[in-house]
């Protein structure tokens, strides 16, 4: 099996290589990202970061006043995987990899269309994205931001985990290349029921702390830095 059902929640591998920044975690607070709306009560962020733990390892003028390219990035690009066996019931492709914004400046300009893009809906919202129907539960991952023109499965597809299934991007609500997960039990975001997510078989760097740790199972910690066991 793909993933376990335990409790009512959803224990995954992570769906990708290399090692990631956590945000928005819900070993943080729930609502995680402040809201019920859409499924996103339990859901995660994951920023890409080099051996460094930095999102890029270019800084400059831009980065105070500006907005910056997408391929800065440490995240921009990176194969994005299947955390689960299953099939995928929806995608959605063509939103455009926006301007990254680390400034203050641009993050408030940002903030004010907020607003508008949750009334533009899902497309806006999450940008360019696939859902995945898990075989063990029949619950609902979906992974959201993905890179313009970079999905390689459609609607009715057969997966497994650690399938790549598209690149992370910037597209949809996102202020630098990311990529979001959240678990729900049906796909229509509107009326779904958040699940709540673990994952397994991961070393962490928490924020603070000694050293790595590795973790058979377990939610990791807010911006704590993450990667597969193995990777």
């Amino acid at each position: 099996m793909s993933a376990t059902h335990d409790d009512a929640s959803l224990a995954l591998p992570l769906p990708f290589t290399g090692r990631w920044r956590v945000e928005n975690s819900p070993s943080r607070r729930v609502p995680s990202h402040g809201t019920d709306l859409l499924g996103l009560r339990y859901a995660i962020d994951f920023v890409g970061v080099d051996d460094r733990h930095r999102t890029s390892p270019v800084r400059d003028w831009r980065t105070l006043m500006a907005t910056e390219p997408p391929e800065r990035f440490v995240a921009f690009g990176r194969p994005v995987l299947s955390p689960v066996d299953g099939v995928v019931v929806a995608t959605h492709d063509g939103e455009p990899d926006h301007a990254a914004r680390r400034s203050q400046f641009t993050l408030a300009a940002y903030a004010l269309g907020q607003a508008s893009r949750l009334r533009r809906g899902m497309a806006a919202v999450a940008g360019n994205h696939v859902m995945i129907r898990d075989r063990a539960t029949g619950w609902i991952v979906t992974l959201v931001h993905l890179r313009a023109d970079s999905l390689r499965v459609r609607v009715g597809d057969d997966v497994t985990a650690g399938h790549p299934v598209a690149e992370c991007g910037n597209s949809g609500n996102s202020t630098q290349p990311h990529l979001h997960l959240q678990v729900t039990d049906r796909a229509d975001v509107g009326s779904a029921r958040a699940v709540p997510v673990r994952f397994r078989d991961f070393r962490e760097w928490p924020r603070r702390g000694a050293g790595p740790q590795e973790r058979r199972v377990g939610l990791p910690g807010e911006r704590s830095v993450v990667e597969p066991l193995g990777s």
